[in-house]
């Protein structure tokens, strides 16, 4: 029996032939066996697409507009996950589905920050809830398409023609009128506001008939702006290793759903549902304590919940999954807030590739997250857990160390962010008479 263990695999010269009734990529591709490795290439090299499109398509939505970004990334997105769908063979497979990762983190973050930028301050917290909600919604309902829909291909076409739909955005969502004044096209955002206040049964002040902005503003976003100075340097590196953790966290809590045993869409399911609390205890608390506190607890809640399950007794199964559960609600939160939180700590010319750079951070965490989870439990089952909740631990802490934004306009410029450290600083705009400066919108 020694010896038959520790023979060599070989390939095998008849095929292979598969139990279940349902195709997956798998079963297509034949990704057992000496090939078994490659099933967990698709996960990587998808977050490794998510990872380009942070430098990438993030740059370009702060250099050439948030919604002709937007349009081009959901394009983008249809096109590559039909190819996905019939790609004839395995590399084909992994090409396009970089592709889409890449695509796909552009339509992620644009979309949110052409959001955050439209609205007000006040809207900003529910409007960019309520975006994190829908995602939640989407985790719900995919076991139900995963259980109707008998192969991956029609899986994968039911996640990706919907993309094409999101074109007709192009008549309906305008450009972000604040990244229109930054590149000096106050004429557009003009008309702009004008119909938005139109819609509001509201007047524009005539205060608006001419914008002006600094040569700050309009300057190209790079990777040194984020650095350059010390708040920013600060809050870039803190708003990196959350994102990070976030993702390593939160991955790795769904992925142990498929290795502790249960219906994986039964767990699947009720692991979405206990997400949509979370979003409701955001909206009561960050209007009420500020973005910090929140952020911070929601952290150390999750952080401590993965330690604690870590060494509760398997015989009491019960307070291990309300526990857990409770370290699932933690990382939602923390992994909503920290979408709010670095919107509205970059300024405009650097928010779309600030927010995109942070989160490729995110993505980082999503290609190690699968290997750090079945590695480590390899010599312990609790052991990911562990690191799990020093992770998020720290990061409870390391939070409570940026500038609160609660109830401030957005950050202009980077000098607009290096005053959000004053006590006495309670709005980022700078009064410019007679002239209106665009960091009054």
């Amino acid at each position: 029996m020694a010896s038959f263990d520790e023979a060599p695999l070989v390939q095998c010269r008849d095929g292979w032939r598969y139990a279940q009734a349902h195709s997956t990529i798998v079963s297509e591709f034949d990704l057992v066996c000496v090939n078994a490795w490659m099933l967990d290439l698709t996960q990587a090299i998808l977050n490794l697409g998510f990872l380009a499109g942070a430098f990438t398509l993030g740059y370009a939505a702060d250099r050439y507009g948030r919604i002709v970004i937007y349009l081009l990334s959901c394009f983008g997105v249809g096109v590559t996950g039909v190819v996905v769908a019939f790609a004839p063979n395995f590399p084909v497979f992994v090409i396009f589905r970089f592709l889409q990762g890449v695509f796909g983190k552009g339509t992620w973050m644009t979309r949110y920050v052409i959001v955050t930028e439209i609205v007000g301050s006040k809207q900003r917290r529910i409007v960019g809830i309520v975006i994190q909600m829908f995602f939640t919604l989407g985790i719900i309902i995919l076991p139900g398409i995963a259980y109707f829909i008998p192969n991956w291909q029609g899986i994968q076409l039911a996640i990706t023609l919907p993309n094409f739909l999101f074109l007709l955005y192009y008549w309906v969502v305008p450009e972000s009128p604040r990244w229109l004044i930054t590149r000096k096209k106050g004429d557009k955002a003009l008309k702009i506001l004008r119909s938005i206040a139109k819609c509001n049964g509201k007047y524009l002040s005539p205060n608006y008939s001419e914008i002006t902005v600094t040569d700050e503003e309009v300057s190209n976003p790079s990777f040194v702006d984020l650095v350059r100075t010390p708040q920013m340097r600060k809050c870039t590196l803190i708003l990196m290793f959350a994102w990070f953790t976030s993702a390593v966290v939160y991955q790795g809590l769904v992925m142990r759903l498929g290795i502790i045993g249960g219906n994986l869409y039964i767990d699947f399911f009720i692991s979405g549902v206990v997400e949509l609390p979370g979003a409701l205890l955001i909206l009561l608390t960050i209007e009420r304590f500020g973005r910090r506190l929140p952020f911070a607890a929601s952290n150390v809640v999750a952080g401590v919940a993965c330690l604690v399950t870590a060494f509760l007794p398997e015989g009491i199964p019960w307070l291990r999954t309300t526990v857990a559960t409770l370290g699932r609600l933690g990382i939602t939160m923390a992994f909503e807030i920290v979408y709010l939180v670095n919107s509205e700590l970059y300024p405009t010319t650097l928010r779309n590739f600030g927010v995109s750079l942070c989160s490729g951070l995110c993505d980082f965490g999503g290609i190690i997250a699968p290997f750090l989870l079945f590695r480590l439990a390899a010599i312990w089952l609790e052991l990911p857990l562990i690191i799990f909740g020093t992770l998020a631990s720290i990061c409870g802490a390391l939070v409570m160390l940026l500038p609160e934004t609660k109830g401030i306009a957005l950050p202009e410029t980077v000098d607009d962010v290096e005053k959000l450290s004053s006590p006495h600083s309670c709005r980022c705009g700078r009064k410019k008479k007679p002239q209106v400066s665009s960091s009054h919108l």
